[in-house]
């Protein structure tokens, strides 16, 4: 099993739109790159820890490899917005790759090469690629969020379109109880 970890706005949705997919066996929502050592989500949505809402997602590079992940995570949110995603406005929602291995960061570099030189997107791209510092879990009730919630207004509005869009986009990576 391998980690990446990344950070595309809430961890509410960023956590739904990984877990469907084959060969992820865990998704964690968490902090990185903040000041202080386990922070709350209180302290995060403060905004004044400088910590980045993201998901640690465990996965079997056999079954799906870290260029598949990095697609996913190119696709389902705007790395063009600084510090939001949708209404979701603060650094706690930055875009941000948190990089493991030296390969994971030369490879998502590239992939943003990439996308950069065909101009794939409106804007510049704000996504910052950087080692992982250190991971915090969130609180337990932040885990599993989309699936134990899914008639929280959030959720309904929000996160059901992304988990939706993953489902059109990405069906053949997608766990046959979610295809």
């Amino acid at each position: 099993m391998e980690q990446a970890t990344f950070g595309g706005g809430c961890f509410w949705c960023t956590e739904a739109v990984f877990q469907n997919l084959k060969g992820v066996e865990k998704v964690v929502s968490g902090y990185t790159g903040g000041r202080i050592s386990n922070p709350t989500y209180k302290e995060v949505c403060s905004g004044l820890t400088g910590h980045n809402e993201v998901i640690q997602v465990t996965y079997n590079p056999a079954v799906i490899s870290y260029q598949d992940l990095l697609e996913v995570f190119w696709k389902t949110h705007d790395p063009t917005t600084l510090n939001r995603q949708g209404n979701d406005a603060g650094t706690q929602y930055r875009s941000g790759i948190y990089t493991q291995t030296d390969e994971q960061q030369r490879l998502a570099e590239a992939y943003k090469q990439k996308l950069a030189d065909a101009n794939a997107f409106d804007g510049p791209i704000t996504t910052e690629i950087i080692p992982l510092p250190e991971f915090y879990p969130a609180e337990a009730y932040h885990q599993n969020y989309y699936n134990q919630n899914r008639s929280q207004p959030y959720c309904q509005f929000v996160v059901k379109s992304k988990v939706d869009k993953v489902k059109s986009v990405f069906g053949d990576k997608l766990k046959s109880e979610v295809a």
